[in-house]
């Protein structure tokens, strides 16, 4: 296929691969300005429009966003959300059954809580002493106690929470919502995490993976600090004469190079990339600028203590981006005590003395901005980690996983507020009253913002993948956790 007429070989300099390739390595920052360019119709080549075009839901919506506060580790939900006054009366018995054990080194001897639990709120609900900026929310969330997973070790069971399976190789809750509805902004990816600047955890980039989807639909990692996404902004030596000339040939070899190769998504969703990375240039610098915000709103996230700032500017950075139309976005904890800080097989006191204070400012901040702001009906909340603990003693003073009862709350998005959801047994082993599987939350959450989960699919290896996989999960809608 030759190139436009517009392009006369004989004023075309000769140069060599390696130069011509150099000339490109430009990369975000070259397409990046043929997108502006092309934006305000001084470039040629036509927009083929975008996979990530807000799309209408196939039902009335209660949401259109959602924020996972992900707490990687396994919360412990007797010290921190659901007490136990008899495991703790019994503490050091033995436990009247065996129970599942992942780690070697249990005994088969109860744990009590060291933390005192108190109630709060018209809904009473009860919160740790560990959480006394979550527990202000006790009339704004939907507390569900009897949460239950399918895997005892991390990387499954985090896998599990993130995309409905515990392998990975499947699209993640973000890139499921982005696939169906889109973003609300054009210059921002529909997906975004903001993880700990220090570090990834267990699974890393697998957590926001597209799967079989197209990349488009992976999340896009965000930085807290400086540059929100790297390699953005191109190189200032380039001039930007010299930049736009590659620009004008760049441009029409991908138009030749995709209408030669039509139906190929990776080709396609690679464009779109390159496309969006130059919306972001300027659209990602003002999600990140958070100058703007008021010093009382940055105090209420906890911004002016060194300790609750690493985790409180996330949260708010969450607020930020669903506000300018972002679908879904993932935050991270701190890395401290570890890159799994919730999971305290030892010295399980300390480490939930030091994570907690961490991350419960920013999380009730966000849920009370929101509120504040008129968006928490319209954004869901979700504060989770992928598996509990158990209530006997690992070592001296630990717990080990537990994928039979685990605490997490929603917020916002027709939750229903102030609500405590079913229950575990008397040492919060197992969830035992109106159970609710990682599936089932799946499915309520997607039917919040407007879909349905028996009929979301995509075609992989000749089957109709869905998130929920109903007919072999049997996942339902909880209907009793919405309003």
């Amino acid at each position: 296929m030759s190139l436009p007429n517009k392009y006369n070989p004989c004023q075309i300099p000769v140069v060599s691969r390696r130069r011509f390739l150099q000339g490109l390595g430009n990369g975000f920052g070259t397409v990046a300005l043929a997108s502006l360019l092309q934006g305000d119709g001084l470039l040629a080549a036509e927009s083929n429009g975008s996979a990530l075009a807000p799309r209408p839901a196939a039902r009335p919506a209660r949401a259109k966003a959602i924020i996972q506060l992900f707490q990687n580790g396994g919360v412990s939900q007797m010290d921190v959300f659901d007490p136990k006054p008899e495991l703790t009366r019994r503490n050091g018995e033995p436990h009247p059954t065996d129970v599942e054990t992942f780690q070697l080194g249990n005994k088969n001897v109860l744990l009590g809580s060291p933390f005192k639990f108190q109630r709060h709120g018209q809904s009473g609900m009860d919160f740790s002493e560990l959480v006394p900026h979550i527990a202000t929310l006790a009339d704004d969330i939907c507390m569900v106690r009897s949460m239950y997973t399918f895997h005892n070790n991390h990387p499954h069971a985090m896998h599990m929470m993130q995309s409905g399976r515990i392998f990975p190789g499947f699209p993640t809750l973000g890139g499921w919502l982005c696939y169906a509805l889109g973003s609300e902004n054009e210059n921002l990816p529909g997906f975004i995490v903001l993880r700990d600047p220090a570090g990834y955890s267990t699974s890393g980039k697998l957590l926001w993976d597209n799967g079989f989807m197209p990349e488009l639909y992976a999340g896009t990692e965000f930085a807290s600090n400086g540059t929100p996404v790297h390699h953005l902004h191109p190189p200032g030596s380039v001039l930007a004469d010299a930049r736009r000339n590659d620009l004008d040939l760049l441009a029409d070899l991908n138009q030749i190079h995709l209408s030669a190769n039509q139906g190929n998504s990776e080709l396609e969703a690679r464009i779109e990339n390159y496309e969006l990375a130059a919306r972001m240039q300027l659209e990602a610098a003002r999600a990140i600028d958070i100058s703007q915000e008021t010093a009382a709103t940055q105090s209420l996230y906890g911004l002016d203590n060194p300790l609750t700032a690493n985790y409180g500017k996330r949260c708010l950075l969450a607020r930020r981006l669903v506000e300018m139309g972002v679908r879904c976005v993932q935050i991270f904890p701190p890395l401290e005590p570890s890159h799994q800080p919730w999971d305290n097989h030892s010295a399980i006191e300390g480490g939930l003395k030091t994570i907690c204070p961490r991350v419960d400012q920013g999380s009730a901040a966000l849920v009370k901005d929101l509120k504040q702001r008129g968006m928490l009906d319209e954004v869901m909340v979700m504060w989770t980690g992928e598996f509990g603990r158990l209530p006997i003693t690992e070592g001296v003073d630990g717990r080990d996983h537990n994928r039979h009862a685990f605490s997490l709350f929603m917020a916002g998005g027709g939750f229903q507020p102030g609500l405590l959801y079913g229950a575990t047994d008397e040492f919060g082993y197992a969830a035992v009253e109106n159970r609710v599987s990682v599936h089932d939350l799946h499915a309520t959450m997607l039917n919040q913002m407007g879909l349905d989960h028996t009929r979301l699919s995509y075609p992989h290896k000749g089957r109709q993948e869905r998130l929920t996989d109903p007919e072999v999960t049997g996942a339902r809608i909880v209907d009793d956790l919405l309003i």
